[in-house]
This record gives C-alpha cells, structure tokens and sequence, in this order.
C-alpha cells in the first residue's frame, strides 16, 4: 500500500514518458541528420559559381561544450560573412577563421561558391 502521495501513478505513467522522450530526442537526431546530409548533397549537385560580390556583414558564434563527467570543457566558434551580388540578393555563407580574419565589410570582388558552400574571395 502507497503513502498517499501518488508514487504509483508516477510509477505507471514513467515509461510512457521515457518512451515518449526517447523517440523525440531520437526523432530529432535523425531530423537533423536527414537535412545535413541534404545540404551536403545539394551542395555537390550545385555548380561551381563565381560571380562579382562586396561583403556586406560578418559576425561569429561562439559556443562552449562542457563534459562534467571528465571536467573537460571545449569552446568553438563558427564564422560567417554576408556577401551582397549585383542583382541586390545577400547570401551568408560559413568560414574558417583565416579566410574571416583576411575579409573586411565594404570589401569588393569575385566570391566562388557552391551551393551554399564558400571556396573564396578574390579582391578586386
């Protein structure tokens, strides 16, 4: 017999909510990893474009992981810039931080890209 506190309630409906957990963490891991593996595809499907562009932004992300269990914790950041084409269209593509570090805003020249993978910046 219970204490009166609803224990066996919780006791019944616990593995419905951990099934239920379980399929939509799963469920969004494979989401996740359905559209990346689109992208990546869609993005060796694209031609190899070159075209006059002028950097119109740059900014960054800058995340952290931490792992309690072995006290280790890992920072990272993602860079991007925004370039704008000659028909007025923007596009922010990812970079490494070498290729972040040598674009300044306002900059002009030819951008290469695929899909929505960037392969450089020539100034003009």
């Amino acid at each position: 017999m219970g204490f009166g506190f609803g224990f066996g309630l919780i006791e019944a409906l616990f593995p419905i909510l951990f099934l239920t957990m379980f399929v939509v963490i799963l469920s969004v891991f494979v989401v996740t990893l359905v559209r990346g593996v689109g992208q990546w595809n869609r993005n060796n499907h694209s031609p190899v474009l070159t075209v006059d562009a002028t950097v119109v932004a740059k900014r960054t992300a800058v995340g952290h992981h931490h792992n309690s269990s072995s006290h280790t914790h890992h920072t990272y950041t993602h860079y991007y810039a925004t370039f704008q084409v000659e028909s007025g269209d923007r596009m922010e593509l990812a970079l490494d931080g070498q290729e972040y570090g040598m674009l300044a805003e306002g900059d002009r020249g030819r951008l290469t890209f695929q899909g929505t993978r960037y392969h450089g910046f020539q100034r003009t």
